[in-house]
């Protein structure tokens, strides 16, 4: 008969491909319940104002039209809608697909069983399949999958969260509209079950009965699943745990399955007390919380609670006495056994001799200990027991009582069961594999031995006293023939065959009186022992190493085993040379049941726990970073201690992936570096808005000298440490500062960039996020608005020749261009490049606010757009000279003034934050030429060298030039940028479209403020009253930066305004003979002399 999981039998490979898949989606579903967003929580009073209304439940369904005429009637509720579903439905989408997964698994579950009962499968039934080995495994295995699904989804993702998300999911996909969508069916599946996994929650009617009862799978099929699980052993457990007080431990798989099937007929709950005792005397006699999958685990006392023949049936193993006596067996099991672990693990104890004669028993050890952590793990776990829950506290208390639990002996035991399991384990391996090799070997000498005896018998070579012998010549050659002729395959017939030799090379010694001669009996006796040696060797199976496997699966400690992380680092610092038994533990960790499958996501939550243990020792070296006096010695030995015990570690695979001893170190030192550099940042960059004079530069100092104290810690220890600490160094700092600077720019954002989108954020080494102690998000954000504040245009005045701001009311400098090296000192490069970035997302903001009054409020205002008219009448042709040219353009300005304030407010802001753009690429540029001159002149040149070809490339079409498809400009571009090789005036922040009367509002809006503007031959454009604020600097770079953002032409129009000002204004007072020229005219000089030399324009344009 062919094989149930051949290739080429279709029935087998499709029960293993939905297996397959029920394993995978339950990876995914684990993987995905660590990501829901915390918005469709609506947990907070914020997020519930906020999106309340376009984040519904199920009661979206019963009148969708209703919720929608809703989001329409406003235009906010629409435009946080859309912006909502850019930044969600990549992960509602992964959601989504996960719970069609479920749904998906379980239709093809049924349609299977309906293929099997309809004879599509040739030779195939039901009960063909159950009768197959592997086809009841698999079998058993999609039922209870199926229900683990559902558990999961349940106890991870809550119901009302669930809702939200699929509401969310149908009203932005357009899944809706496919005609092969199952969406309904899905909701249906998975519409909320009352259930919550909050300690002291009520638990809902017939749950999860109804729950698992949604979509109906056959009765039948159902039946005979339980019934083989209650009957059958099904994964061949028992033969790993032969003595019967382990037979429950051997059959956990089982119950754990079983448990989750009879949710499928809840009627043998209820009512079917019989077959529930023997469930209960079978499979739980001794024990009532087991763990479902993958550490997930179950206390039956409290699941089983609603079900009158399951608690009646649990009972007898929940008297006080049974307790009692289960929980006194484990706690003298655990002393007798930690004895003797740790007498096994004495150095050279363990040898192969030893272990060779002694099998049995240490299997029996092995499985001794593994039956007592487990049964101690579970029944001792928080998890496993509800706080609120008076009689599950009780049988707590007593439990933890009478087996006087003590978690650090508990762990202790784990830590040497485990390393002498492994040591074991590597001892079989080496075995099995030398196995053949050393057979061969020990069969040539005794068979050497034989013929050279049978040498001395013949009396031609010389041994004392030895008379010639034919008969026992005869007989050791013939001897050496049977040794020679044993075969290493037939290993039954080799070893009765070696027992007979064995036993006639005693005969021998004893008739023939050879005992007299001291040289024969050790020939002899060396040939017995080679050939005991040959049945020892013989003997070692692989079936071995499979029990040991099987009795060391730890899987059912997958969560539990985090709560033993604090004992394992308090061990490690109280003994830094423990960490030679974690690789062991580690090992241990990552095996997994029978027919659990390993995903990537399993193991990387094994990788995850590994480098929580191993935690301290970082945190050690993070107190290190904070130390420069005298416990430097002291801790630097302790480094090294540290670091050689974790290096002692050999490479190890956990699962499919590989723990390099090596990279785990660096990671924790990354770790520790990243949770220390990051807090630090947090607190030394808060500023108190109200301080006079501003915290910044002396905050800035103090967090300079804290961060160069970690740079120099870093820089000495990175010997001792084995690592490239100043590399190290860099690439967390930036990463800090990146993802910071990121998460501050998302709030300018629509298209927010999440945790898990992020390219600086990382699950292994997560950079801390903390709460926002003002309207920023970050310390970036925070840094930003404190300069912003301190150099505001309305308090202080910008002199450009001395790059400082003054005070406008006590002309007290308030800073100046120190303040950027400042900054390079605290957070380097990256942090002035991020604050550089930041405030390009500022002026986009602030250009888009602006222009977004200017077409709403300004341009939609009769009256303005009336004198607008007027004016762009009065001075056409722009050639010529306006006639009156004082009354026109004053009684303009006294029309518009009203709309004057905000506008000069956000052009203030703009140009403000160029000047700082400025002040930062004249910083990064002075840095990278003394530190990197090199980078500098080889960037310099290539960026002239682009710009050459690319106008070469205008000039002539047929010269190269960069396709579409090439990212070498953008790519330099941010290289020149963190070299501060551009120049932030000639940037174009926003898009824009043709505005009607633009150059005119800005000509209007500049001669408007020309009066509150004075000349100073040795101070420039100075404002004339502190009460009428108007810096000239931020004035001029704000009106160039919105001019650059339009086509040339809006700006060529407004310079050629500007000079028919001056001209008209200088005719008119010519014509009236006033000999001084006017103020504003000299202000209109000033900005037109300001702008050219600004933008490196040429007076040609005028």
């Amino acid at each position: 008969m062919v094989d149930f999981l051949a290739e080429n039998n279709l029935c087998g490979q499709a029960i293993l491909r939905i297996v397959s898949r029920g394993n995978a989606n339950i990876a995914e579903l684990l993987r995905l319940s660590e990501f829901i967003p915390a918005v469709f929580r609506l947990k907070d009073k914020s997020d519930q104002q906020k999106y309340g209304d376009i984040i519904c439940d199920f009661s979206y369904f019963k009148g969708p039209e209703y919720y929608e005429s809703k989001l329409e009637a406003k235009p906010e509720l629409q435009d946080l809608d859309e912006e909502f579903r850019e930044n969600n439905i990549e992960i509602l989408t992964r959601f989504y697909l996960a719970f069609e997964s479920v749904h998906k698994y379980v239709v093809d579950l049924i349609r299977y069983l309906d293929d099997l009962n309809e004879g599509v499968y040739i030779q195939q039934t039901l009960e063909t399949v159950l009768l197959n080995e592997d086809g009841k495994q698999l079998l058993c295995e999609a039922l209870y999958l199926y229900g683990v699904m559902l558990l999961v989804i349940d106890q991870k993702m809550e119901g009302e969260v669930r809702e939200r998300m699929l509401v969310s999911y149908y009203r932005y996909s357009a899944a809706r509209s496919s005609a092969d969508s199952n969406l309904d069916d899905i909701c249906k599946l998975l519409r909320s079950t009352g259930y919550s996994s909050h300690p002291g929650a009520k638990r809902p009617p017939n749950y999860p009965e109804s729950y698992f009862q949604r979509v109906p799978i056959s009765p039948t099929f159902i039946s005979m699943v339980i019934g083989r699980l209650r009957s059958d052993d099904i994964y061949n457990q028992v033969s790993a745990y032969p003595l019967p007080e382990h037979r429950s431990t051997a059959l956990a798989t089982q119950a754990a399955m079983l448990c989750v099937c009879l949710y499928f007929t809840p009627s043998i709950l209820h009512t079917q007390q019989a077959k529930m005792r023997e469930i209960v005397d079978k499979y739980f006699p001794d024990n009532w919380v087991i763990s479902i999958y993958m550490g997930i685990t179950v206390n039956l006392v409290e699941a089983w609670e609603p079900y009158k023949a399951a608690k009646t049936a649990l009972n007898y193993t929940l008297e006080t006495a049974n307790i009692r006596e289960q929980a006194g067996r484990y706690a003298a099991s655990v002393e007798s056994l930690r004895s003797q672990v740790q007498q096994l693990l004495k150095e050279g104890f363990l040898r192969e001799e030893i272990v060779l004669d002694n099998i049995p028993k240490l299997l029996n050890c092995l499985r001794d200990c593994n039956v007592a952590i487990r049964w101690l793990m579970l029944h001792t776990a928080e998890s496993a027991y509800d706080p609120n829950n008076k009689r599950l506290r009780q049988i707590k208390d007593q439990v933890i009582n009478d087996s006087k639990y003590n978690p650090k002996i508990l762990f202790q035991l784990l830590l040497d069961t485990a390393q002498f399991e492994f040591i074991l384990k590597e001892m079989f391996k080496q075995m099995l594999a030398e196995k053949q090799l050393k057979w061969e070997s020990y069969k040539k000498e005794g068979s050497e031995r034989m013929m050279e005896l049978a040498e001395v018998f013949s009396g031609v070579k010389p041994l004392t006293r030895v008379e010639k012998n034919e008969n026992l010549q005869a007989w050791f050659r013939e001897i050496s023939k049977q040794i020679e002729s044993l075969n290493y395959e037939d290993s039954t017939a080799a070893g009765r065959k070696t027992v007979q030799l064995i036993q006639a090379l005693v005969e021998v010694q004893e008739f023939h009186q050879l005992e007299s001669n001291l040289q024969v009996c050790q020939f002899l006796a060396d040939t017995r022992k080679f050939l005991h040696q040959m049945i020892r060797t013989i003997n070692i199976k692989e079936e071995v190493l499979i029990t040991m496997q099987i009795v060391g699966d730890l899987s059912y400690a997958w969560q539990i085993i985090d709560s033993f992380t604090s004992i394992m680092q308090e061990s490690i610092r109280a003994n830094p040379t423990m960490v030679t038994k974690l690789r062991a533990t580690f090992l241990k960790v990552s095996q997994t049941g029978l027919f659990i499958y390993v995903t990537l996501d399993h193991n990387f939550l094994k990788l995850r726990f590994i480098q929580l243990s191993i935690d301290v020792w970082f945190v050690r070296i993070g107190q290190y970073l904070k130390s420069w006096n005298l416990r430097v010695a002291k801790l630097t030995h302790a480094i090294s201690v540290f670091t050689e015990g974790i290096l002692m570690m050999k490479t190890t695979l956990v699962g499919i992936i590989k723990v390099d001893p090596k990279q785990l170190l660096e990671d924790g030192i990354r770790k520790e570096l990243v949770k220390r550099v990051a807090y630090a940042l947090h607190k030394g960059l808060i500023f108190n808005p109200k301080a006079k004079p501003s915290e910044l530069m002396p905050k800035l100092k103090e967090m300079a000298a804290t961060m160069d104290g970690f740079y120099r810690s870093f820089e000495y220890i990175q010997d001792y440490v084995s690592i490239y600490g100043l590399k190290i160094w860099q690439e967390e700092v930036s990463r800090i500062i990146n993802y910071n600077v990121e998460q501050e720019c998302n709030s300018f954002l629509r298209t927010k960039i999440q945790d898990w989108q992020s390219v600086y954020q990382s699950t292994h080494i997560p950079i801390p996020k903390y709460p926002s102690v003002d309207e920023s998000a970050t310390f970036i954000g925070r840094l930003c608005r404190e300069i912003l504040r301190i150099t505001d245009p309305k308090t202080t005045c910008y002199f450009d020749q001395l790059n400082t701001w003054y005070d406008m009311r006590t002309h007290q400098e308030v800073t100046n261009n120190r303040l950027f090296s400042e900054i390079q000192d605290t957070l380097g490069t990256f942090g002035l490049n991020g604050l550089d970035r930041l405030l390009c997302f500022m002026i986009v903001k602030e250009l888009q606010n602006f222009l977004t009054v200017l077409q709403k409020n300004i341009l939609k205002d009769k009256a303005v757009v009336d004198v607008f008219k007027a004016l762009l009448s009065a001075v056409n042709p722009v050639k010529g000279i306006v006639a009156n040219a004082s009354k026109v353009y004053a009684n303009a300005a006294a029309k518009t003034q009203k709309i004057w304030p905000a506008y000069l407010e956000a052009i203030m802001k703009v140009g403000q934050m160029q000047i700082l753009r400025q002040q930062i690429a004249n910083e990064l540029n002075y840095s990278c030429k003394f530190d990197s001159k090199h980078l500098a002149a080889a960037l310099d040149n290539l960026n002239k060298s682009l710009l050459s070809d690319i106008e070469a490339h205008y000039q002539d079409p047929s010269l190269p030039y960069p396709k579409e498809d090439n990212t070498l400009l953008y790519e330099i571009t941010a290289y020149l940028e963190a070299a501060g090789i551009h120049n932030p005036l000639n940037k174009i922040y926003i898009t824009t479209k043709r505005l009607p009367y633009f150059p005119i509002v800005n000509f209007l809006f500049l001669i408007a403020q020309l009066p509150k503007l004075q000349y100073n031959k040795s101070q420039g454009m100075t404002c004339r009253k502190a009460t009428d604020p108007v810096d000239w600097a931020p004035l001029v770079l704000g009106l160039l930066t919105l001019l650059k953002q339009f086509h040339s032409r809006y700006t060529e129009h407004f310079l050629a305004l500007i000079g028919q000002f001056i001209r008209s204004i200088m005719e008119q007072c010519t014509s009236q003979k006033i000999p001084d020229m006017p103020s504003d005219v000299v202000g209109a000089l000033m900005f037109l002399e300001d702008y050219v030399r600004y933008t490196k324009l040429t007076f040609k344009h005028f």
